[in-house]
């Protein structure tokens, strides 16, 4: 298959109910008008009298994927337990799964992917998908996020790639390189208020080149980034600014760690609040900094988070 091809889906499954075909229906439509995937249904194809078994064969053996939708009577006939004539249709395609399962297990179990729909469970997946011990797809919500992890299945791109291996340094154990890094210059913010900037600040009588700034009409001024677990310490010296506009200001300076927040610190002209904090296994890092009282004509905080740096 081509890079530029979709990958061609067939949906299989029984007619437990109207409403769980429609079900059905509304998933492969979003499947293929919404993701651009070449989907083959039986309800799109009902236009003429065909041969539904060479049919059901045709897409069973060229598909590149068969998603096979889970639900009790699926199951039964699937599994042999329903009477001969009932559900010919779904009896036979999963007979033509198992005999392709007991070909080629390896190459099949990569491409029958089961999906199960909120009212359905893991417990209406036929016994021969091992639905406990193999991958299988829920599927909550007809949104790309709803069904990413069966486009991860479909498309072979992990959400998350392997990264490149570090070089092995033949059994020898060394601490961790400490690294210092900016969180004004050295990290892109996720997230930031409108009026933060980071520029140099001078804190009681002190310059500091890489600073958190504002000095505009924000109730609530922060910025957001993403540590991934990769720092352990947070330090940075928070203050009002020498040349303030109105020295009787008093600001108020808050961190937050993956959204716990810590006490709020309260900093005066000329007397600064040195802050240090312990950031080991933190994912999100944020930082909260506003002048109570603050409106759009009136009060402007002039305060900064003065050299903020991670290591």
């Amino acid at each position: 298959m081509a890079d530029n091809e979709a990958p061609h889906v067939f949906v299989t499954y029984a007619h437990d109910s109207p409403e769980h075909k429609e079900r059905v229906r509304l998933f492969a439509e979003f499947l293929h008008g919404r993701i651009g995937l070449e989907v083959h249904l039986d309800q799109w194809d009902d236009d003429e009298r065909r041969d539904w078994s060479l049919w059901a064969l045709k897409h069973l053996d060229t598909a590149n994927f068969v998603v096979v939708v889970a639900s009790p009577e699926y199951k039964r006939r699937a599994e042999g337990t329903a009477a001969f004539d009932e559900g010919r249709g779904s009896q036979f395609e999963a007979a033509r799964i198992r005999d392709r399962l007991t070909r080629d297990l390896g190459g099949e179990i990569k491409r029958v992917l089961p999906v199960v729909f909120p009212q359905q469970s893991v417990e209406d997946i036929p016994n021969f998908l091992n639905p406990y011990s193999t991958t299988r797809y829920p599927v909550e919500a007809l949104t790309e996020e709803g069904v990413e992890d069966l486009l991860t299945a479909i498309t072979g791109r992990a959400k998350h790639q392997r990264p490149e291996r570090g070089q092995w340094r033949g059994g020898a154990v060394s601490g961790p390189v400490p690294r210092r890094t900016s969180l004004a210059t050295g990290l892109k913010w996720r997230a930031c208020s409108t009026h933060v900037r980071t520029e140099g600040a001078r804190i009681n009588d002190v310059h500091y080149t890489d600073s958190i700034v504002v000095r505009d009409a924000e109730r609530l001024a922060f910025v957001e980034v993403e540590l991934g677990m990769a720092y352990r310490r947070l330090t940075a010296t928070a203050g009002v600014l020498d040349d303030t506009f109105e020295p009787f200001q008093v600001g108020h300076f808050r961190v937050l760690l993956d959204g716990r927040p810590s006490p709020e610190i309260k900093v005066a002209l000329g007397k600064p609040a040195e802050i240090d904090v312990d950031v080991t296994g933190v994912l999100t890092l944020r930082l909260e900094f506003h002048r109570p009282g603050t409106t759009e004509t009136l009060w402007f905080p002039e305060l900064a988070w003065g050299d903020p740096v991670l290591e």
